[in-house]
């Protein structure tokens, strides 16, 4: 079983995690952004049509491949909350840690989808 560690609240002052948590913010905003902005214009474009579908998806797909690939070696690419939760209970990243993520995931994942419905 792996051992939970909870860290401490100087982990946020400590410049790999304020990077970490800049570039998670900026790889889950544009996640959430384009797989978004994908939706609302295949909704526009292609209605209900399957193809629409099919493309919404490969939007998602190619975007997660993407952010994924460019935020790995940095914050680990977690993009969502329940990758961030399993790390966690993997043991993999601190508590502390995690909780930030989870903020910084949900913030970026507002402000996408506040900024794609205008």
């Amino acid at each position: 079983m792996a051992k939970i560690a909870l860290g401490t609240g100087r982990e946020a002052t400590q410049p790999d995690c304020i990077q970490a948590l800049i570039v998670e913010f900026i790889c889950t905003f544009l996640f959430v952004f384009v797989g978004v902005g994908a939706a609302i214009a295949t909704d526009k474009l292609a209605g209900d049509a399957l193809v629409g579908l099919f493309f919404v998806s490969m939007a998602h797909a190619l975007v997660v491949a993407v952010m994924i690939s460019a935020g790995f070696r940095i914050s680990g690419g977690h993009l969502n909350p329940a990758v961030t939760l399993g790390l966690c209970v993997g043991g993999h990243i601190t508590v502390f840690r995690s909780i930030l993520y989870w903020i910084d995931q949900c913030l970026a994942s507002a402000a996408a989808c506040a900024l794609s419905s205008t």
